[in-house]
């Protein structure tokens, strides 16, 4: 079917077959990502970039995958400092913004309000996370980094760690690891794990799922680490954030029992939960993993609006 004209609002709006096109086009972006290779496959689009939450990777990485293709970026960074501040509605927002660029990629701290924005704009429209909810680009960034580690999705062992339930990372990875046949092992703090809906989605998947409940257990074994946070601005109770804050944390006693080619992956930032003396280790793949979103999210924004992978 083809990416082109296209909203990516949850990875499950991509097929496997979609998802390894994506991947591919990353793989072969890579060197433009580096500013190695020019490109001028973007020349005239305009993206326009509307984060209604703080954000770094997601957003720098979108504007540097635009800019590197030879694109332009418009962009809201602060709420505080647009229209909704004034008490405009995200629908009449995304109408607005409609008419600025060729795609707007949203992010936004309320579930669902990517795909409201989809309904809306007569543009492309991609998630760049809605609350708890969807985050499609960094699952993609994610595969690309096991992808790259491993040469292969396919029989890969990966472990889930931390915020299960409120990390939006972990709700959309889960699903297409699922996809691509992967064993997972989850890991929670007490009131953290996935959400039913979840763990039904990934039954009806056929995903095997493995729960444990102590690190050094869910690191043994697994090619994969995947390191969350916990999700201190999902809380509506303060006094529940601080009763599993700092529960885990990953450093070189953990490791020490694990593969020699494991790798610790984090969609960042971290708060604690990776010790700093991992970045010295083999394992640490969390920089490289931020470093891929650029040519993954280069790959993205060439499909959506111009149909060509580069």
């Amino acid at each position: 079917m083809g990416l082109k004209g296209r909203d990516l609002i949850s990875i499950r709006d991509l097929s496997r077959e979609e998802i390894e096109e994506v991947l591919k086009a990353s793989r072969r972006m890579i060197p433009i990502a580096e500013g190695t290779k020019p490109s001028s496959a973007l020349e005239g689009k305009i993206l326009t970039l509307a984060f209604f939450e703080p954000s770094t990777r997601t957003r720098l990485s979108f504007e540097s995958a635009a800019t590197r293709l030879g694109g332009h970026c418009v962009s809201i960074s602060d709420a505080a400092q647009s229209s909704v501040r004034k008490g405009e509605s995200l629908y009449d927002t995304v109408h607005m913004l409609s008419s600025y660029g060729d795609a707007i990629v949203l992010r936004h701290p309320n579930e669902g309000s990517a795909r409201l924005a989809a309904q809306t704009s007569e543009k492309p429209v991609i998630n760049a996370g809605d609350g708890a909810g969807q985050h499609p680009s960094q699952t993609l960034l994610d595969l690309a980094t096991m992808h790259e580690a491993f040469g292969t999705l396919s029989g890969l062992r990966v472990a889930l760690l931390g915020d299960l339930k409120y990390g939006r990372t972990v709700h959309s990875l889960a699903h297409a690891l699922a996809m691509f046949g992967v064993e997972l092992v989850v890991s929670s703090p007490p009131g953290l794990g996935l959400p039913e809906e979840v763990r039904e989605h990934l039954d009806q998947l056929g995903a095997r799922v493995t729960e444990v409940d102590q690190i050094h257990r869910a690191v043994r074994d697994v090619d994969v680490l995947y390191v969350t946070r916990i999700q201190k601005e999902r809380f509506g109770d303060l006094a529940e954030y601080e009763k599993v804050a700092g529960s885990y944390r990953i450093d070189r006693a953990v490791l020490a029992g694990a593969k020699p080619r494991l790798i610790v992956m984090h969609p960042l930032p971290r708060t604690g939960e990776i010790a700093p003396e991992v970045d010295a280790t083999p394992h640490a793949a969390y920089f490289r993993q931020a470093f891929l979103g650029v040519p993954v999210r280069m790959a993205l924004l060439s499909l959506i609006l111009t149909g060509k992978a580069g």
